[in-house]
């Protein structure tokens, strides 16, 4: 102002003294600052105090009203106003809070503080005044305490930390200005003590502010909490560069996992003043930077893209040993790319001791050349429209009889069940490659809708509790909340379509050989069928789509879309290693994926009544049984039986394996080493299903997860024991995929039993389990775990691939069956 311009304190006097003299109320009472005033009041009593400040440019004051009651009457409560330039608040003495099922709390001390005012700075400084007024309608005196202070640690700053106390009935809320060089904050709320339950809110500059239990809910955004909470702000959400953090005490522990105290149950009103106090201590920190994010989508992609690269190099050594051999004469039809066709003698013998079940090179049982099918393959037979389609019948030429004859021998070879016409048995397994595509089209576009609506209702009403993310390492990109959990799982995209590379390379190499008539190709080795392939790289490719939708907004209601791919995965392996030793007897695609139905409606199932309900638990772990003793008994026949009339009659059999193979030859089983399989399988199992009827674990979506896997690693390590057991080499390559499967399954799950959060409890004891991010400053423990379970399912998925190569040169009526 001009040098003639008045004091401000004789500004400030004339200001208080009009304000006294115009009082609507009778004659305001000139108030001071952090003095104690007492009184009475009733309804023809009420007084009112006017207390008067500065405001300085580019300073906020902040005023809180303390008013205490030694009154529990509610029939005449005190009733305390306070009127400021922009807004009036108002609340009254007991202040009565609701809780479950209508219990009321009711307390006698309150404090709150009003909204802050900062004049603009063209304006310069200003003048505020304050009127505080206390009412009562009772007939009689009512004694009351006023407190009027103002805050000096209203402006919370970067990275310093601040401790202050709340209750329900004395919330807080402090200011925060975003620095200039500032984009996004992380707000940080810790406390010693779990109870009581609180709520941090972040909210607009606007008056009023919501501070209390039964509307913090109505702005901003908001967290229950325990011991721990985190909110991550952005700067493009708040125009005026600032916001409010605001800290609220709720008067029960319901919401945060606590149970309702048993000295308040009923309807009996009580008074609750100090009990529920906690100390809470808040910090801001700057978030990450843009380049932060470049960087990790860099890392992401090329991280993975290196596998392609390490393909490409595997395929090209691959080319250049193919080409020396080719050059020198010593070209091997291991390599993929052998000539000779079927007018070259073989002249591999069979080894002694070995000929019990084998098919003679020149005749069969059936009266057939060996794989004369495909002896006469016509070039294009792919194409060929006369193949039969998939049905009900069987294709082979044999007689029923015959089947069992073959089939039921001790000693099986390959040759003894790779008898149907191999155009036919491939498309019956491109099938699985066809359905699967249907299947995830009509799967995943609802799940993408669903959780698109899940993100957008968290955005709009601001309600954090909805969503369980890991929020001291959830990094926001647009709408996306954590958008480094969903770019975790890109991994699972690349390296699923690397593979589908991988196997369509195989698969033209061997449509060539077919072409040719080679001999290798036509009656040496496993035979080559690519469709569980092709369909174990879709399901991959899925499993990171629906995980990825699943960390949009992942709670208890969505966790069955991160695991409905994992069990098809777990499926079509065990599909795929049976089929590498029976390729007549697999499962069709339609009885297999109805099979995968099942289970993900019995995860349904388990998600809506597997908490608390006995009965569920007791009917699946039936099911879970029966199926195990179905199965078996469908294995060590090799599929001969009849279900007969009555659907009961595979269980009467599976009464007369039990019989004949353990109690009339309990030395010597008629398939010993399907006996043993079969034996540890159904131990496995039946442990599970004990372990769930007892235990009832409440993430019923991994128990079933669990099984699948369990019975997946037993099958494969009873494959590679007998492999080895019947002399059978591995390859290098191989033997690469599998310690490297080992080694980063082992990586893997070290990271995913780091548990980050966890829907099994409330929001906020999920809060309890987070941690900050570990890799890049973007990614947290269990991104690492997306990362490295993408890699271990794509080296799991080369090992089944390439476990074989071995046997190229042998002789299918060799290969012994397992």
């Amino acid at each position: 102002m001009a040098g003639g311009a008045p004091a401000p304190g004789a500004l400030l006097c004339a200001l208080l003294w009009a304000a006294v003299a115009a009082g609507p109320e009778g004659n305001p009472a000139p108030g001071a600052f952090g003095r104690v005033y007492r009184g009475a009041v009733n309804i023809s009593a009420e007084q009112v105090y006017a207390f008067a400040y500065r405001s300085e440019p580019g300073q906020v004051d902040a005023v809180r009203v303390y008013v205490n009651s030694s009154s529990e009457n509610l029939q005449y409560p005190v009733l305390f106003v306070v009127r400021q330039q922009k807004g009036v608040l108002s609340w009254q003495v007991p202040l009565i809070f609701r809780g479950l099922y209508q219990r009321t709390y009711n307390y006698q001390e309150v404090s709150r503080t009003l909204c802050p005012s900062e004049p603009a700075q063209e304006t310069g400084s200003s003048d505020q005044i304050v009127f505080v007024d206390v009412a009562s309608m009772a007939p009689f005196n009512i004694t009351y305490e006023l407190l009027v202070t103002r805050l000096e640690n209203f402006q919370l700053e970067t990275n310093k930390a601040f401790n202050f106390t709340a209750s329900p009935s004395q919330p807080q809320y402090f200011l925060y200005k975003f620095p200039q060089d500032v984009d996004s904050v992380i707000v940080k709320v810790v406390s010693d003590a779990v109870y009581p339950c609180s709520v941090v809110s972040v909210q607009d500059i606007v008056c009023p502010v919501y501070d209390l239990d039964h509307n913090v809910e109505f702005n901003g955004v908001y967290q229950s909490m325990t011991k721990q909470a985190a909110i991550t702000v952005q700067r493009k959400d708040f125009p005026g560069e600032q916001f409010f953090v605001v800290f609220v005490i709720k008067p029960e522990n319901y919401a945060c996992g606590g149970s309702v105290p048993s000295s308040i149950h009923g309807n009996v009103n009580r008074t609750w003043n100090l009990q529920r106090t906690k100390n809470l201590q808040v910090m801001i920190v700057p978030s990450i930077k843009k380049s932060v994010y470049v960087q990790a989508m860099f890392f992401s992609f090329l991280g993975f893209l290196s596998f392609y690269l390490g393909s490409v190099i595997v395929a090209f050594v691959h080319y250049i040993r193919v080409q020396r051999k080719a050059s020198a004469g010593r070209l091997s039809p291991e390599d993929g790319s052998g000539i000779m066709t079927s007018s070259h003698p073989i002249t591999a013998s069979t080894p002694e001791g070995s000929s019990y079940g084998a098919i003679d090179e020149s005749s069969s049982s059936g009266g057939h050349q060996l794989s004369s099918p495909e002896r006469g393959l016509p070039t294009g037979y792919d194409t060929d429209s006369s193949v039969e389609e998939e049905s009900d019948f069987d294709t082979m030429p044999e007689i029923e009889s015959d089947k069992n004859v073959i089939r039921t021998k001790v000693f099986l070879y390959l040759s003894d069940l790779s008898r149907k016409d191999w155009r036919i048995v491939s498309k019956k397994y491109k099938i699985y490659f066809w359905n699967i595509i249907t299947i995830a089209v009509f799967y995943a576009l609802p799940v993408i809708q669903l959780v698109i609506t899940y993100q957008t209702v968290v955005n709009v009403t601001g309600n954090q509790d909805i969503c369980y993310y890991n929020f001291l390492c959830a990094h926001p990109l647009g709408a996306l909340s954590a958008f480094n959990n969903i770019l975790s799982n890109v991994g699972h995209m690349l390296l699923g379509f690397l593979f589908l590379l991988i196997v369509l390379r195989r698969d033209i190499i061997h449509r060539r050989a077919m072409e040719m008539k080679d001999v290798y190709t036509l009656d040496y080795g496993i035979p080559k069928h690519f469709g569980l392939f092709y369909a174990m790289g879709i399901a991959l490719m899925m499993e990171g789509v629906l995980s990825a939708c699943y960390h949009v907004c992942p709670n208890y209601s969505n966790f069955q879309f991160d695991t409905s791919f994992m069990y098809m995965i777990a499926g079509l392996c065990m599909l795929k290693l049976y089929q590498t030793r029976h390729p007549d007897i697999n499962a069709s695609a339609y009885s297999a994926y109805a099979s995968f139905a099942a289970v993900i409606c019995l995860a349904v199932l388990g998600v809506v009544f597997g908490k608390n309900d006995v009965w569920f638990w007791v009917v699946f772990s039936m099911i879970h049984v029966l199926a195990s003793l179905a199965l078996s008994t469908q294995i060590y026949y090799m599929g001969r039986f009849k279900m007969g009339k009555c659907y009961l009659g595979i269980f009467r059999r599976a009464a007369m394996v039990l019989y004949t193979d353990c109690i009339q030859q309990c030395s010597r089983p008629m398939y010993m080493d399907r006996m043993v399989l079969l034996i540890v399988g159904n131990l496995v199992n039946w442990s599970f299903a004990i372990f769930g009827l007892v235990y009832r674990p409440r993430d019923f979506a991994s128990y079933i997860l669990g099984i699948f896997i369990c019975n997946l690693l037993l099958y494969l390590a009873f494959y590679i024991i007998m492999k080895l057991r019947s002399s059978e080499k591995i390859l290098p390559i191989p033997l690469f995929c599998i310690v490297a499967t080992a080694v980063v399954w082992a990586a893997a799950l070290y990271f995913f039993f780091q548990t980050l959060s966890s829907w099994e409890e409330t929001p906020a004891e999920s809060r309890e389990k987070n941690r900050p991010c570990i890799l890049l400053g973007f990614f947290d423990d269990h991104d690492v775990w997306h990362f490295l379970s993408a890699a271990a399912l794509f080296f799991s998925f080369l090992v089944l691939l390439t476990l074989d190569d071995d046997l190229d040169t042998v002789r299918r009526d060799k290969i012994p069956v397992f």
